[in-house]
């Protein structure tokens, strides 16, 4: 393949990634806050009360909700990675803090950090909205770094909730970035949260919760040019979408909730 056909391939899968993510924006005005508004490096204070929404998350995660875990020693203990939980519920956000300790950052739509207050609340605990003026490139980028400064990336490979016992059809914005960033995606199953808190419920009885995480997957070797193929991406995505399949399945059964085929 010749340079000039290189580069507009690398170029194609960046458009492909951005017009991914900018499908899945929304059209809110979001409130600016001071900090990591774009993904940037939290300050002391937000690492404060991330800290402190950590220990409440996780708290009720473990009493209310009865909250297990399995394969927490699957989980890096340094450097960045992205962590690709199956996505059937609100409660499934709050609940993979309990893989770890260390600080975890999210993507999340706009329309989230419509009001102060929960703008304050995301963004106190990780996250960064994507903007649709700017979400070709900026939430790109933003990812980016918070990759390079190596920290974890929660990114739900299906975009929005789903439902039902199958993965649905997941977008290439993790196996992308594993590829570009050459760090490793976590896959993670998630079991009862769609029982507990489906779409429409506004409050969770107290339902058995359960985590199964994956092992790494490892991107491809990018070539001697510095570069990984569409189709090696898009290979890293069925893979992923297999494992998660796998895991959520087992989750599922650990839960009490087995998916029924």
């Amino acid at each position: 393949m010749s340079s000039d056909a290189q580069a507009d391939h690398d170029h194609d899968g960046r458009a492909d990634v951005a017009a991914e993510l900018r499908d899945r924006s929304t059209h809110a005005r979001v409130v600016e806050l001071e900090g990591h508004h774009r993904g940037e490096e939290m300050t002391t204070g937000q690492k404060v009360w991330y800290g402190v929404l950590w220990w409440v998350s996780t708290t009720i995660a473990r009493t209310y909700f009865r909250t297990k875990v399995w394969g927490r020693e699957n989980v890096p203990t340094a450097g960045a990675f992205i962590i690709s939980p199956i996505h059937r519920s609100n409660l499934d956000t709050p609940l993979i803090p309990l893989i770890m300790r260390r600080r975890m950052r999210y993507m999340g739509k706009e329309s989230l950090w419509k009001n102060r207050f929960w703008a304050w609340f995301f963004s106190m605990g990780g996250g960064f909205p994507v903007a649709r003026a700017t979400a070709d490139r900026e939430a790109l980028k933003a990812c980016q770094e918070v990759l390079e400064r190596g920290e974890p990336l929660v990114m739900f490979p299906e975009g929005t909730r789903q439902s039902g016992p199958f993965v649905s059809e997941m977008f290439d914005g993790p196996a992308y970035l594993a590829c570009k960033e050459q760090v490793p995606i976590l896959p993670i199953g998630l079991g009862g949260t769609e029982a507990a808190m489906p779409k429409g419920r506004k409050f969770p009885p107290p339902k058995k919760l359960t985590i199964v995480v994956g092992t790494p997957i490892f991107p491809p070797q990018p070539t001697d040019r510095g570069r990984v193929s569409r189709k090696a991406v898009k290979a890293l995505t069925e893979q992923l979408r297999d494992t998660i399949q796998e895991l959520f399945d087992e989750a599922q059964v650990k839960a009490g909730t087995p998916n029924l085929r």
